[in-house]
């Protein structure tokens, strides 16, 4: 696995710093560390890294959840969550942004280690088989699609019902009409068999 660029985000200092350790000696780059939710959306927006371990109880005017929900739908980064919450609320909460990862304090080193490796692994393989390229596609629309919106086209692509669709990204199957009647008409087509036949390598 090939060095990552990550971003820290964590309220208390000694934890953040191990965390850094951990991650600097497996042979990954920590672009900076951040203890508030503001300056930590600031530090991702200008320095996109490869991914993020977010804390959910972070100070600032949002918790590590809706940061979450910002790297999945502006920026398209992967994070794992970092917590001592492990309560069915949060659980849930979490949930829905679909993390990566999800590592409870206490944790030791090897928890960390453990689940950057598989989680990053998982990451890269279900991108590497993606086989569409965005940038393309969004070429070929009325205007670009959003990152939730290229996920949930690339699970119509495997086949996915708007049953699973709705199981799988934890929302109704009425969001997800929505969401695919936005998609259809970005990619200025009538049904789920145009879009996919839209987005077909070298199609």
């Amino acid at each position: 696995m090939k060095g990552i660029n990550i971003i820290i985000v964590e309220d208390e200092p000694l934890i953040a710093e191990d965390i850094a350790g951990v991650i600097q000696d497996a042979g990954h780059r920590v672009l900076t560390i951040e203890h508030n939710s503001e300056p930590a959306l600031d530090a991702i927006a200008n320095q996109k890294p490869d991914l993020v371990f977010l804390d959910i109880s972070i100070e600032g005017s949002r918790d590590g959840i809706e940061i979450a929900g910002i790297l999945k739908e502006k920026y398209g980064i992967p994070f794992i969550f970092i917590t001592s919450h492990s309560d069915s609320v949060t659980l849930g909460r979490a949930k829905t942004t679909t993390p990566l990862g999800y590592i409870v304090k206490p944790f030791t080193e090897q928890d960390i280690l453990t689940t950057l490796e598989i989680s990053w692994f998982k990451f890269e393989s279900e991108k590497g088989n993606n086989t569409v390229d965005k940038e393309k596609l969004d070429a070929l629309c009325l205007e670009p699609l959003t990152p939730k919106e290229f996920e949930i086209l690339l699970d119509l692509k495997d086949g996915l019902t708007n049953q699973a669709l709705a199981d799988k990204h934890f929302v109704s199957i009425n969001t997800i009409k929505t969401h695919l009647k936005k998609l259809f008409r970005k990619m200025d087509v009538g049904n789920r068999t145009s879009a996919i036949a839209k987005i077909h390598p070298k199609g």
